[in-house]
C-alpha cells in the first residue's frame, strides 16, 4: 500500500474558495450510498455549487454517471434539479440490479481480454453507453469531475478528467478520448482479482515537455498498469484537499474486522498485513481530515457508511435504526446485484447522514427533509 500523505501539510494560504465533493470506494454499497447523498445534497441547492467531484472505485460510477448526465440536468432558480431521479438515479439503480464482478472475472478467465476490460465493457453496455472523457461538462458548465485509479508503475494516482489524464511522475495527456467506462474500470479494479487495467497510450499523446516527469522514460512503453484508486486514496481526497477551502466527504469504505485467529502461511498472513497497512492509512485520513473541521482550519464535513448520527449532536436528525445501518455497513464490497429494498435503504441511509452533517457543521440554517426518499424500505 502507498506512504500515507500528510494532507495537512497543504499551505492555507494557497487554497481557494471552492467546494469540493469526495466520494470515496466501497463497491455498489458504496455507490448507492453516494447516490443518497448526492439526493440530498441536490435538494439544499449544494449540486450546483460543487466546483469539483474527486471519487475512487465504487463513488467514481456514482461521480461518472453524473458527469455523463450533468448537461442533461435541469436546474430550477433555487439551483436544484428537478429530474435527478430520471436522470441519475435510475440509471445508477439499473447498474445496481446487475452483477458484473462474477461475469467479468470468469470471461477474463476464459476468453482473449483481461478482467478489467471485461467489466469496463459492462459499464459501457448498462451505464455509460459509448461516452468518453470528453462528454464530462467543461469547468464553465459544471464542476470537474476527477475519476482517480492508482498507477501501479510509480505509486502515485493517476487522474482521469475532461481537461487532462495525468500522473505527476509519467506524464500527462491533453484532451483524452478515453471512454468513460475504462476509467471508471480502472478506478474500480479492486486488486487482484479486477486489478490492473493496462491503458495503451500512444507515446505520442504525452505532454511534450517531458523534463516535468521524473519517470518520463515510462512514456514510452505505451502502457499504465493502473489499480483501484482506493489502493492510494480511499476517501478520493488528494485531488481536492490541496485546492479546495471547502471539502463535504462522503465515505462508505470498509473497515477492518477483528480475527480470533490469524492464518500463519505467508500468503495469507501477508494479505491480512497489507489489510491493517491499509487501515491505518484510511484511518489516518479520516482523523486528519476530521480535525481539520473541528479546530477550523477547513470548512466542510464528513459522513460514512459507518458514522453514528448521535456523534453529530444535532437535534433534530432523522432517527435510524442501529441495526440496520449496522448491517448495511456490513455488505460485501463487491460488484454484485442488489435487490430493490437494499438498494434503497443504502440510498436512505446516505441521505440521512448527509443531512445530519450538512444541517451539524455546514449549514445550521438548512431546512430538515420531511423524510427519506423512500419510505417503503425504512431504515429507523
Amino acid at each position: 500500500m502507498a506512504e500515507p500523505v500528510t494532507i495537512q501539510g497543504t499551505p492555507e494560504g494557497s487554497l481557494e474558495d471552492g467546494i469540493a465533493l469526495c466520494l470515496s470506494g466501497g463497491g455498489y454499497r458504496a455507490m448507492l450510498f453516494h447516490l443518497g447523498a448526492i439526493w440530498r445534497l441536490n435538494e439544499v441547492g449544494y449540486l450546483r455549487k460543487l466546483d469539483r467531484v474527486s471519487s475512487v472505485s465504487g463513488g467514481s460510477i456514482t461521480a461518472g454517471a453524473l458527469g455523463m448526465v450533468w448537461s442533461a440536468l435541469e436546474f430550477n432558480d433555487d439551483g436544484v434539479v428537478t429530474n435527478l431521479e430520471g436522470e441519475l438515479i435510475s440509471r445508477v439503480r439499473d447498474l445496481a440490479s446487475r452483477t458484473v464482478d462474477t461475469g467479468a472475472i470468469i470471461s477474463g478467465i476464459m476468453t482473449p481480454g483481461s478482467v478489467s476490460t471485461k467489466v469496463a465493457s459492462r459499464y459501457d453496455r448498462h451505464l455509460f453507453r459509448g461516452t468518453t472523457l470528453q462528454d464530462l461538462p467543461t469547468d464553465e458548465v459544471g464542476p470537474r469531475f476527477i475519476i482517480n485509479a492508482t498507477n501501479l508503475q510509480t505509486g502515485v494516482l493517476w487522474r482521469f478528467s475532461r481537461p487532462y489524464m495525468a500522473d505527476y511522475r509519467m506524464g500527462r495527456v491533453d484532451l483524452p478520448k478515453v471512454p468513460l467506462a475504462t476509467a471508471v474500470a480502472a478506478s474500480s479494479a479492486f486488486p487482484p482479482v479486477l486489478s490492473p487495467t493496462v491503458l495503451e497510450i500512444e507515446p505520442g499523446q504525452f505532454e511534450r515537455e517531458s523534463r516535468h516527469w521524473e519517470f518520463s522514460h515510462l512514456q514510452a512503453n505505451g502502457k499504465a498498469f493502473l489499480s483501484d484508486g482506493g489502493v492510494y486514496d480511499n476517501l478520493g481526497l488528494e485531488t481536492a484537499w490541496k485546492r479546495y477551502r471547502t471539502i463535504l466527504v462522503s465515505d462508505g469504505g470498509g473497515h477492518l474486522s477483528a480475527e480470533e485467529t490469524v492464518k500463519v502461511d505467508w500468503a495469507r498472513q501477508s494479505l491480512r498485513v497489507l489489510k491493517v497497512i491499509d487501515s491505518q492509512v484510511r484511518s489516518m485520513r479520516k482523523r486528519q481530515v476530521i480535525d481539520a473541521f473541528q479546530d477550523g482550519r477547513r470548512r466542510g464535513t464528513y459522513w460514512g457508511i459507518r458514522s453514528h448520527p448521535g456523534d453529530y449532536g444535532l437535534a433534530d436528525a432523522i432517527p435510524t435504526d442501529p441495526e440496520t445501518v449496522r448491517g448495511l455497513a456490513e455488505m460485501k464490497t463487491r460488484l454484485k446485484k442488489l435487490g430493490a429494498a437494499d438498494q434503497e435503504r443504502l440510498i436512505n441511509w446516505g441521505y440521512v447522514i448527509c443531512d445530519t452533517a450538512l444541517r451539524r457543521w455546514v449549514d445550521p440554517e438548512l431546512v430538515p427533509p420531511a423524510g427519506t426518499p423512500y419510505p417503503s424500505s425504512p431504515i429507523g
